[in-house]
């Protein structure tokens, strides 16, 4: 798999299109999200689509190129996280930093992402946040990340900027559930 996307389907799955992710059994979920991404990594660039399905105990996600094409799908049950890429090459590790080491080569600390996306500071680390008069989340400082809020609708962030030294990952969020 390309390195840029092996990063972005690390990252972006951690952080936790055209095809619909098949609703897997155990309940409702915390939220599910539509939207596209664009990733940087080094000198190489991608973007595409994304649907993630988020509860506590799992996660669903898939990314799709601009044309709909499956790039990757990533699941988490609990701790364990497996990445299957585009060309069906299976990752599994014990948990998102294991997993980044075994992808990427290197560990990429990303516990926050499902608070992220929902603009708060995830419990589990320090953080320094700057918010609008309007309360909205401005910025967020968290692990090694600097996460910028460029938007909201009905209370929630629709784009995202996530800068990681080396990377910078923006997501426009089209659909909440």
């Amino acid at each position: 798999m390309h390195t840029l996307m092996r990063v972005l389907a690390t990252v972006v799955a951690l952080l936790a299109g055209c095809a619909e992710l098949p609703l897997s059994p155990g309940g409702e979920f915390e939220f599910e999200l539509k939207g596209r991404f664009a990733a940087r990594y080094r000198d190489e660039a991608a973007a595409g689509s994304l649907s993630w399905r988020h509860r506590a105990s799992t996660d669903e996600m898939l990314l799709s190129s601009p044309f709909g094409q499956g790039l990757a799908r990533v699941l988490r049950e609990g701790e364990t996280v497996t990445l299957i890429a585009g060309d069906s090459k299976r990752y599994d590790a014990a948990d998102a930093e294991t997993l980044t080491e075994q992808v990427l080569g290197f560990r990429v600390p990303l516990r926050g992402l499902a608070d992220w996306v929902r603009a708060r500071p995830s419990s589990d680390a320090p953080s320094e946040a700057q918010y609008a008069q309007d309360g909205h989340l401005l910025v967020l400082e968290q692990q090694g990340w600097r996460i910028e809020y460029g938007g909201y609708g009905d209370g929630r962030p629709t784009r995202l900027k996530l800068i990681y030294p080396g990377l910078e990952l923006r997501l426009a969020i089209d659909e909440w559930k």
